[in-house]
């Protein structure tokens, strides 16, 4: 071993440039790939090509001529699908129609009469063979091959990573799954988790208008009734008060008899009272006339002074 050159088992690449000069770093990422694999590893691939290679001739529109042919074809194309398939759909068919035979003709390498009956060139007659429809598919076509490895997927370009707060680590807990029905274990679950568990927290309560309003109609007709019970006890209270003071003035009146007929003071009868009673009044109705007559004469004399002396002139007559 002695003189040998050590093969060196480095996995250090060569440097290599681009066409602007510049140092290649994406041969690290097709380290390990085949030359014809597609490894995403600029920020320019995530581009569209449209925005990359504007003026690139694939992208071009393509010219009437082009797309005639193309139309063409792809009329060809589904006109013989469907005759196939109308073909294969008939009870009875024909055998198809052969190509026209081609003649070819060609000069073999060995020449010499011993060789192609003496003949330099020879003309060959090709016919398309003959197709039995009844005969069974000769090779399986249906056999699944497994793919091969498929491109690297594009590049996802993520945010950095941020600390998860408290609040988000209470929104993505989720409750364990607890039965209302089956504890085989017998374990003793808490009420608050078996609320979280029946789903009750997440649905919204909504109480119909109506019940506001009768809660509201209540309300009033107790206040009502309140204020109608405050008032009639007042009411019977002020009647109570006042029967209560009758009573004690019937009470003082008699004990003032009492007292009056002790000390031998004649009382005045009924009749005698009811008589100046009746004066009283016969005097304060005369009284009234009189004031209502000057207060009409007030009020002539400062609406129309030469009526209110007419007005004299014919009652002295």
């Amino acid at each position: 071993e002695m003189g040998r050159k050590k093969e060196s088992n480095s996995n250090a690449l060569a440097v290599q440039l681009d066409a602007d000069g510049k140092v290649k770093y994406d041969v690290i990422a097709r380290q390990g790939h085949s030359k014809d694999k597609i490894v995403y590893s600029k920020l320019s691939d995530l581009l569209p090509v449209e925005v990359t290679a504007e003026n690139d001739p694939s992208l071009a529109k393509p010219s009437q001529e082009e797309i005639e042919d193309v139309t063409d074809k792809t009329r060809q194309a589904l006109m013989k699908i469907t005759n196939s398939k109308i073909a294969a759909a008939m009870p009875v068919r024909a055998a198809e129609k052969l190509a026209p035979a081609e003649f070819i003709r060609y000069t073999p390498s060995q020449q010499g009469a011993a060789f192609n009956s003496g003949a330099k060139q020879r003309v060959v007659r090709v016919v398309e063979a003959q197709v039995d429809p009844m005969e069974p598919p000769r090779f399986k076509i249906n056999k699944k091959i497994p793919r091969g490895p498929p491109s690297p997927p594009a590049p996802v370009l993520h945010s950095p990573t941020r600390r998860v707060t408290v609040k988000e680590q209470k929104e993505w807990k989720i409750p364990p799954c607890i039965s209302n029905w089956k504890n085989a274990k017998g374990y003793t679950v808490p009420l608050d988790k078996r609320l979280a568990a029946d789903g009750r927290g997440l649905q919204q309560l909504h109480i119909n208008e109506n019940f506001a309003k009768l809660a509201e109609a209540l309300y009033i007709a107790d206040r009502k009734a309140r204020e109608a019970v405050e008032t009639r006890a007042q009411l019977e209270k002020k009647l109570a008060q006042k029967e209560k003071e009758q009573k004690e003035d019937h009470l003082r009146q008699l004990a003032q008899k009492a007292r009056d007929e002790r000390a031998g003071i004649k009382t005045v009868g009924p009749g005698h009272v009811k008589g100046i009673d009746e004066e009283e009044q016969e005097r304060d109705l005369l009284r009234q006339d009189r004031h209502k007559e000057r207060a009409r004469e007030r009020n002539l004399a400062r609406a129309a002074p030469d009526k209110r002396s007419k007005l004299q002139r014919e009652r002295e007559r």
